[in-house]
């Protein structure tokens, strides 16, 4: 960096551009991210044009923002161009539409139709984020016919690993893998040496289930197909690490209490986190005002054991603690298809074991901690205790059972969280207390 840097305010260009050509460009965007805007711009114009789009690629989608609105039309256009169909779409899905327009005037014709084809299908499906640059063969071609194509085509072709084999009509009929072509005899037909048991994606498949299936089959890349079949375009395994990253920061800010956000935290406004943070704050600060309601409504009982109003964060956060590993344990398993909603009866049955053999540990231990250490009532301990059995028990049936309940009807399971679930824990643990506390104290 510092060498770069260097370079770059004593105008050694050339100099700059030799050190740049033998780096990796996911390095030098890594640096450019680090760097003022104003000498990031300067850098992206020495890079060598036969990297350039490739560094800009792996930038943030911000940085990428502002390179292209710095930069002329017909500058833009020829990065727009010369990246790969599915980030072009990425970036010009983010940017104003009068940008978009411009930039599109600009690019070549075979930009604007694969941008335009991947813009037409819904967010987050498996057409928005494939690519359209592939390496379909025929299958009456012979291997040297498809080796010959290959040489054309794949040097704009996101991957030429896998081939696609269609037919007339372009239906997907098979694949066959780059080494298989150069271990056949050259006269050997396509259609002889593919392989037939595609399995493929559909447009509108999300890509939660799109990462899923590669997870499943462990594939590098695979086609997408439309309703008849046809294919359309390929995902690759570098937009399905995309996906995770997106789909867990996602689920990890849900589960947060935090309306998700698209930027990087370092990039985000202190009015923006407040914007993301504040709805849910004020939604669990709200829903907490049961819980003061709950303790108003017993302060008589509260007045004359006194002794009890000690236990109760005790209580709470034992129960919400609870609570939480039970949902992260299910929207874990939710989000991985290791859960369905039909086995639901076998996930709380499993959950309320558990939670009895959780609840009595704890519950043998606080005995023994308020006996020997707070000395309190032998009453006080025993209803103490037998709250804290019956709040672990609560915690874990709720706690599994929203997040499949928010999954039944659509909702996202993350936000069946512990915030949430907590809030719903602690009401109830009160009203368990106080209720053992009336009967067993006489209050």
């Amino acid at each position: 960096m510092e060498e770069i840097l260097e370079l770059l305010k004593s105008g050694q260009y050339l100099k700059l551009r030799e050190l740049l050509t033998g780096m990796n460009v996911a390095d030098i965007a890594a640096y450019m991210e680090e760097m003022e805007e104003s000498d990031l711009l300067k850098l992206f114009r020495i890079l060598p044009k036969s990297i350039a789009a490739d560094v800009f690629s792996y930038l943030e989608i911000e940085t990428e923002q502002y390179i292209i609105t710095s930069m002329s039309d017909r500058d833009a256009a020829n990065i727009i161009d010369n990246l790969m169909a599915d980030d072009a779409t990425d970036l010009l899905e983010e940017m104003p539409a009068n940008v978009v327009k411009r930039l599109l005037a600009h690019a070549s014709p075979e930009t604007r139709r694969a941008i335009n084809h991947l813009l037409r299908y819904p967010e987050d499906s498996a057409g928005s984020i494939m690519t359209v640059e592939f390496v379909d063969l025929k299958e009456n071609l012979t291997v040297k016919e498809a080796v010959e194509k290959i040489r054309k085509v794949g040097v704009d072709s996101e991957t030429i690993n896998i081939c696609y084999v269609l037919d007339q009509r372009r239906t997907l009929i098979g694949t066959v893998a780059l080494r298989y072509l150069l271990l056949s005899p050259l006269d050997a037909l396509i259609g002889d040496i593919m392989h037939e048991n595609v399995i493929s994606l559909h447009t509108t498949m999300d890509q939660e289930e799109v990462a899923s299936i590669f997870k499943k089959y462990d594939f590098t890349s695979m086609p997408v197909v439309d309703n008849e079949d046809r294919l359309v375009g390929i995902i690759t395994v570098d937009d399905v690490v995309d996906i995770l990253v997106e789909e867990t920061t996602e689920d990890i800010e849900k589960m947060a209490a935090i309306v998700p956000s698209d930027k990087p935290y370092m990039k985000t406004s202190v009015i923006d986190a407040w914007k993301k943070r504040i709805p849910w704050l004020l939604l669990l600060m709200i829903s907490a005002t049961f819980t003061g309601r709950i303790i108003a409504s017993f302060e008589d009982a509260l007045s004359k054991y006194v002794v009890l109003t000690a236990f109760i964060p005790m209580l709470m956060d034992t129960g919400g603690n609870a609570g939480g590993q039970a949902s992260a344990i299910i929207i874990r398993g939710l989000s991985l298809d290791e859960i369905e909603f039909k086995d639901w009866l076998t996930v709380v049955w499993k959950e309320i074991r558990t939670a009895m053999l959780c609840g009595l540990t704890l519950a043998l231990c606080n005995f023994a901690k308020i006996m020997l250490v707070e000395r309190v009532e032998l009453q006080v301990a025993i209803v103490v205790c037998s709250t804290l059995f019956m709040a672990v028990i609560v915690a874990k049936i709720v706690g599994s059972t929203l997040p499949m309940l928010a999954k039944k009807i659509g909702m996202d399971p993350a936000v069946m969280a512990s915030p949430f679930i907590t809030t719903i824990v602690d009401a109830i643990s009160l009203l368990i207390y106080f209720r053992i506390a009336t009967i067993a104290l006489g209050i």
